[in-house]
């Protein structure tokens, strides 16, 4: 197969799809890889590195997308790229296909394969949502101790305190991996930190996690609302694998909270989990409603991309051999789990979450294939 790895092109996302330490384990494979020239610059790998473990480099993307049996990226195809989808390709990346109506429809015209990186279940966990997820939490608290700073429109609050001065408030909603990587951050600042979640076993687990650091509180309307009020930073970190995040912030709920408090939605990517939320960059990553900033970044892990990349690869890798040296349904033959990751295949919606979204039609993968 004909593996093709192009430069991301949303603004600020210097991650990419595939390392020069991974080419080798393709072309061992009898796989061919051609690589965009500059496509892993931003994450420290040059044009070199690639042609010295084997790839060939290519002078554009639109090369790489006319030779390529199969793309792996890291971000969806934004609009310009969708002239490049056709039938029988093969696209593995990062879709969130739940919050972008418009690739969807295109990648069902155009009979894409659309494997996506956050719906690929193993016995109820995303691994290759996993490793970005706990970039984005460990973030989400930099992020919002620096927004939280007078310069940057916050309350000037320091998370940490001082000795006789009161420490910040942490509220992260949803105690996944995004929450718990954020919690251990925040504790690591000397934070106060609050975990609201609906399951039960997860806030025990959370309570024996933490030894006691972190308060933990079954999610209510009216918990949420009494944490809102008391908050000078509030993660939102609730995830629905491959459908849209609930709003659990609602705008009329900005009017409870210190003005200056900053919230952080790292569930942007599927739509955002605060009603308030619209999809910034790095590059202005921020906006104020009601006085309240709003950190809504939709590639957050895009901004250490030497980290990311490198734990982003490290998951992938696994399924993209599979896809690379087998036909699709042998490949799910020798691993179930692949299935889980397909969202669309010869013109069909084959993901639950994202028909839902949008009021559609979702066919089993087994009676197409």
């Amino acid at each position: 197969m004909k593996i093709g790895c192009v430069k991301e092109i949303k603004a600020q996302e210097y991650r990419v799809g595939l390392v020069p330490m991974h080419v080798k384990s393709y072309l061992q494979g009898g796989n061919d890889v051609f690589i965009e020239s500059g496509a892993g610059l931003g994450s420290g790998f040059d044009d070199a590195m690639y042609a010295a473990a084997g790839a060939t480099i290519l002078p554009s993307a639109a090369e790489v997308w006319k030779k390529a049996d199969m793309i792996v990226k890291v971000k969806e195809p934004l609009e310009s790229e969708y002239q490049y989808l056709r039938p029988g390709l093969i696209l593995y990346t990062y879709l969130h296909l739940a919050a972008d109506e418009a690739l969807t429809k295109i990648m069902l015209e155009r009979q894409v394969t659309g494997i996506a990186y956050e719906t690929i279940d193993v016995n109820g966990t995303l691994p290759l949502l996993k490793p970005m997820s706990e970039v984005a939490g460990r973030l989400s608290i930099q992020e919002a101790a620096k927004y939280l700073e007078k310069p940057f429109g916050g309350r000037g609050v320091l998370l940490g305190g001082v000795p006789g001065v009161a420490r910040g408030n942490v509220v992260i909603i949803g105690g996944g991996t995004v929450g718990t990587n954020a919690a251990q951050m925040a504790v690591g600042l000397g934070a106060n930190v609050t975990i609201l979640d609906t399951n039960i076993n997860k806030l025990e687990e959370l309570d024996q996690m933490f030894n006691g650091k972190v308060q933990t509180l079954y999610s209510t309307p009216a918990v949420l609302h009494d944490q809102l009020t008391k908050a000078d930073a509030v993660i939102g970190a609730v995830l629905i694998p491959g459908a849209k995040a609930p709003k659990l912030v609602k705008r009329d709920d900005l009017k409870l909270m210190k003005k200056g408090t900053v919230m952080v939605d790292v569930a942007v990517d599927q739509g955002g989990c605060f009603e308030t939320t619209h999809a910034t960059t790095h590059n202005n990553p921020t906006f104020e409603i009601d006085g309240i900033v709003h950190y809504c970044v939709a590639n957050m892990p895009g901004a250490v991309p030497y980290t990311s990349t490198q734990a982003l690869t490290n998951a992938t890798l696994k399924y993209a051999l599979l896809l690379a040296n087998h036909p699709l349904e042998k490949a799910i033959q020798l691993n179930p789990c692949l299935k889980s990751g397909i969202n669309t295949y010869k013109g069909h919606l084959t993901n639950q979450g994202v028909a839902d979204a949008f009021g559609m039609t979702c066919t089993d993968f087994a009676t197409i294939a």
